[in-house]
């Protein structure tokens, strides 16, 4: 008779557990062997050798991200508005309420922790490639203006198609990052194109309140450019002609801001989303003419009225140059982009190249490009002659700063030189 008593029997608990055990191997990158994955002859490949053909295969690429609270600068110009804006309370020089992420890839504990009460509007744009392998954290530093809210937070991919659950950001299906605690995402991005980040946790609340920002999936037809482009053409998608090729990329934040209600989350009161009533239009974070202003460091210890609102949407090139724009749109408005006096070519929407299946462009040719509520849209023109012009919402209504006279809001300039101008271009909205 065959003694069954002393072996192993799978039940439903060890199952799961082990099946978390599997799971939380690959989201870490540990080296996790299971069942199945012997090699043909019969024995198992050493450990060290499967994670190095893995990461040959896919580049790793880590960043930390944290959400907290803050303070920025709306236009000093804007008229005041008692007592929503300037808030009483802001320190010099800001003057507005918000929640935000900031970059703190390479800082260490003490220092992540310093940065609790010092949030970032618009987010830090994201950059990778396809097939990477994505590792981000996100911590949950808390707020230091509100410590009575516990709220979590999260990172939901907007636009992204395969994103498993465990790491969609919705909190009622995946996880939500607890105040003081870390979590780390695990992504693979397999579609190019221009994408979303934002906190899925009280959405509306922390969205309005600037936990948003840009991604951008560059595509394989980089490394390999197509025939007669050298070495280093930049593509926005993996087109097969080089119809997306593109010198200098500049990307925009489209949201607006609501002061009523960024000064009531600061005050402990409670608001009626139903009553939105915009104050600013914003690109980046800023508002016109705070747009065309430099890029700031969010870091530096010289405080400035845009220290944490980082990212300038000056777009400045060379005649005859190609430049691509990123338009997001996370706001709660649509929103009318143009320019005049320079065709606009659209060649891709919410990160799909308009391409027929039998190959056919349905490029679009405009100088308005319409961007709705959660949409985005790739955009590519060619620099005309030296000059500025204007990037602007075709909403007049737009372009003003909390009701007060003059250009302000959703505008911004492109500035374009002559040849040898500009150099090359290192990274994007530089």
């Amino acid at each position: 008779m065959t003694d069954t008593e002393g072996k192993s029997r799978l039940s439903r608990r060890s199952f799961l557990i082990g099946g978390t055990g599997v799971i939380a191997g690959v989201v870490t990158g540990s080296d996790v062997l299971t069942a199945g994955s012997a090699s043909a002859s019969g024995s198992v490949p050493a450990a060290g050798s499967v994670r190095a053909a893995a990461a040959a295969a896919h580049p790793v690429k880590r960043v930390h991200l944290v959400g907290t609270d803050g303070w920025v600068g709306m236009p000093a110009n804007a008229p005041a508005d008692p007592p929503f804006f300037p808030d009483a309370l802001a320190p010099s020089p800001f003057n507005t309420y918000v929640f935000g992420f900031r970059d703190v890839t390479g800082l260490d504990a003490t220092q992540v922790a310093a940065q609790r009460g010092k949030a970032q509007i618009s987010a830090p744009m994201l950059s990778f490639d396809e097939e990477d392998d994505i590792y981000l954290t996100l911590s949950n530093l808390g707020l230091l203006q509100r410590p009575d809210l516990f709220d979590g937070h999260t990172l939901h991919w907007h636009g992204f198609v395969n994103a498993i659950p465990l790491f969609d950001g919705v909190p009622e299906l995946s996880l939500a990052v607890p105040v003081g605690r870390d979590l780390t995402y695990f992504y693979r991005p397999h579609d190019a194109g221009t994408y979303m980040y934002h906190c899925h946790f009280e959405d509306v609340e922390h969205v309005q309140m600037g936990m948003t920002g840009m991604v951008f999936v560059r595509p394989k037809q980089n490394r390999t450019p197509v025939a007669g482009d050298p070495v280093g053409t930049k593509y926005a998608y993996n087109d097969g002609d080089g119809s997306t090729r593109y010198d200098r990329e500049f990307a925009y934040m489209i949201t607006e801001l609501w002061s009523a209600a960024h000064y009531r989350d600061a005050h402990i009161q409670v608001n009626d989303w139903t009553d939105f009533d915009p104050s600013f239009w914003l690109m980046n974070g800023r508002a016109y003419p705070d747009t065309v202003a430099p890029n700031g460091d969010p870091m530096s210890t010289a405080a400035g009225r845009l220290q944490y609102q980082p990212i300038s949407s000056l777009v400045t090139c060379n005649v005859g140059e190609q430049v691509l724009l990123r338009l997001s749109n996370l706001g709660y408005q649509n929103h009318a982009m143009t320019v005049d006096n320079i065709d606009l070519r659209i060649v891709a929407k919410d990160a799909s190249l308009l391409r027929g299946r039998d190959g056919t462009t349905n490029y679009i040719t405009t100088n308005t490009v319409d961007v709705g509520p959660g949409e985005s849209r790739d955009v590519l023109f060619t620099a005309p002659a030296p000059g500025e012009y204007l990037l602007y919402d075709r909403k007049y209504s737009y372009l003003e700063n909390g009701g007060g006279p003059g250009y302000g809001g959703m505008m911004t300039k492109i500035v374009v030189g002559p040849t040898g101008t500009y150099p090359t271009q290192l990274s994007a909205n530089t």
